[in-house]
């Protein structure tokens, strides 16, 4: 795997590549909260109040009181329990794994779930099968063929972030045998989907009783740190159970500052949801009436579908000739490559019109 070059990102929606400023349609900033005032402050009135680091873990002198006050203001935006609340989005299913392990005699992974999921998996410390992408009548099958008095866990994301698609968690709850759970990663749901930004649950309309769901605070909080959002109980087993959890430092109390005034914002600013989900229908279907083929999905993200090598390069090249970033990305031990444009809330019409008119044309001259 080769490094990827180095971005130094200006204003809200430019990056600087190669001593060329262009407009970014990329990362999973979707609020552009990483570069807001108010979040920016917030980090500098933590650090100058709690310092940089606590150095210790919260189950010894590390558990500073701003750690309570972030996770009390998480399971009152969520609408969950409780929370816990990590130094890494990665850590969070892996440390939830680590408080189920025992509970289950199979574990079943969707076959794209992010490599956050496959690890948390190997934690459970029972066999794990892989099922069809989003495909609950290939789950069904799966657990059927194991037999009966089986207790089942189900990992997925929520909200892929390759196209904006979302897992069935209804259909999943449908087919999950009793004492069975889900272990969501939303990183990209939260914030983002359901009538009050809290994630793929929300958007599923689905109870929290047999699922729990971890997240990042990285994408739409744009700070930094995982979540768990969860029951009492369940947040109660992974402090006694997870040597992830006890084991590592805490989040920097800059970063949780940050994160209160993040999700303060979401939660006062319902506007900036109302504009993300405008931005998107502003391109996809403009894009759709060019002749793109592109899935109607719940989540800000513009897949394009795959083509070739040469088709790749020159809409590269187009690309930076219209003064845009190219997304294109190779992720995780897949060797195919895709377009994925994220929208952003904070896209001007300028930006949006230009990525329109520069796809249009690229569609126009492929008919030709």
């Amino acid at each position: 795997m080769t490094e990827a070059e180095h971005l130094e990102f200006v204003g809200v929606n430019e990056v600087r590549l190669r001593n060329r400023t262009l407009t970014y349609f990329s990362g999973c900033d979707y609020f552009r909260l990483a570069r807001n005032p108010k979040v920016a402050q917030a980090a500098r009135t933590s650090l100058a109040k709690d310092g940089l680091n606590v150095a210790a873990s919260r189950r010894t002198t590390g558990n500073h009181g701003i750690y309570t006050q972030l996770e009390a203001s998480l399971a009152t935006f969520f609408g969950a329990e409780a929370a816990l609340v990590f130094p890494d989005g990665y850590l969070a299913p892996i440390a939830a794994a680590q408080a189920l392990a025992g509970q289950f005699t199979y574990a079943f992974v969707d076959e794209l779930a992010h490599g956050a999921l496959l690890d948390a998996a190997r934690m459970l410390d029972c066999p794990v099968k892989k099922f069809k992408h989003r495909d609950p009548a290939d789950l069904a099958k799966l657990i059927a063929r194991c037999g009966h008095n089986v207790r089942t866990i189900i990992l997925t994301d929520g909200m892929f972030s390759h196209d904006g698609s979302v897992a069935p968690l209804r259909e999943y709850l449908k087919i999950l045998p009793a004492g069975g759970m889900i272990l969501v990663d939303d990183a990209h749901g939260v914030g983002v989907l359901g009538a009050k930004g809290r994630g793929t649950l929300e958007h599923e309309n689905v109870s929290r009783r047999r699922i729990i769901q971890c997240a990042t605070l990285s994408k739409a909080l744009g700070v930094y740190g995982g979540m768990v959002l969860t029951s009492r109980a369940w947040r109660k087993k992974i402090l006694e159970r997870s040597r992830t959890f006890a084991g590592t430092t805490p989040l920097p109390p800059p970063l949780a500052g940050a994160a209160l005034a993040a999700l303060q914002i979401l939660r006062s600013e319902p506007a900036r949801r109302d504009r993300l989900f405008q931005n998107l229908n502003q391109v996809r279907r403009p894009l759709r009436q060019a002749g793109w083929e592109i899935s109607e999905t719940p989540g800000p993200i513009i897949r394009l579908p795959a083509m070739s090598r040469a088709r790749v390069e020159n809409l590269k090249k187009r690309l930076l000739a219209a003064g845009i970033y190219p997304p294109y990305l190779i992720y995780g031990a897949s060797a195919q490559g895709i377009f994925r444009f994220v929208i952003s809330s904070e896209h001007t019409r300028e930006q949006l019109d230009r990525l329109i008119a520069m796809l249009t044309d690229v569609a126009a001259r492929a008919r030709c």
